[in-house]
């Protein structure tokens, strides 16, 4: 990662705190939501830049940590009422148009191939689709919610195809870092996660984009939006 040129870092960055004040305005900035989410940036952020994710012969792994604690937080935010009334107050058109920071990822995924910090495996050029989340977000942006009436049907299908990308995606991740779920990408592993600001990736910008996938379908097949 020494080679890495400065751009990379800030591109992906400066990416991260878009998603981030994207989602935020979608729950009208919630001073609770705010302060979690930016609790948790900032841990993470210490964490990378203090090489805590670099260990990966740490036991128990430390990988886990980037993802456990916010997949855990939504299961508990679905769970509870106070947490599904939560969802239903997030504004859907901007979670819709939270996708287009996919598209900047898929760009700094495929510099970071280009330097040996993540396989092939993980950009556009291998196994990963993602890229077309971000581009289809602000398309169907303005087709679901031309002409004041929602286009339900168009959003829950786009909301699911997306999120199954996402799960492509997140697995073959996971499977390329090394230590003991490695079963991909041995020659070039995905090493990139364990430094920042690209550990902000799987902890705070995969979750959130999983989380708005969630909470749009809830609203979309639950609530009828």
């Amino acid at each position: 990662m020494g080679n890495l040129p400065i751009y990379v870092s800030l591109l992906f960055f400066c990416t991260a705190i878009v998603g981030v004040l994207m989602f935020l305005r979608a729950a009208y900035f919630s001073r609770r939501f705010t302060w979690v989410v930016l609790g948790w940036l900032i841990l993470q952020s210490a964490l990378g830049l203090c090489g805590f994710y670099k260990v990966v012969d740490a036991f128990p792994p430390r990988f886990p940590f980037l993802l456990l604690p916010p997949v855990l937080s939504i299961i508990v935010v679905f769970g509870t009422k106070k947490g599904r009334a939560f969802i239903d107050r997030l504004d859907l058109k901007v979670l819709t148009l939270f996708h287009i920071v996919r598209l900047p990822v898929e760009v700094v995924l495929m510099l970071l191939c280009t330097y040996k910090a993540v396989p092939q495996l993980l950009t556009f050029e291998g196994r990963n689709f993602d890229i077309l989340s971000g581009i289809t977000a602000p398309i169907i942006f303005i087709i679901a919610f031309a002409g004041g009436r929602v286009k339900r049907n168009l959003l829950v299908v786009w909301n699911i195809a997306c999120l199954l990308l996402l799960l492509n995606i997140v697995f073959y991740a996971v499977g390329s870092v090394p230590g003991p779920l490695q079963h991909f990408a041995f020659s070039q592993p995905n090493i990139a996660l364990f430094y920042f600001p690209f550990n902000l990736l799987p902890s705070v910008l995969v979750p959130l984009v999983f989380f708005a996938h969630l909470a749009a379908l809830r609203q979309l097949l639950v609530r009828g939006h």
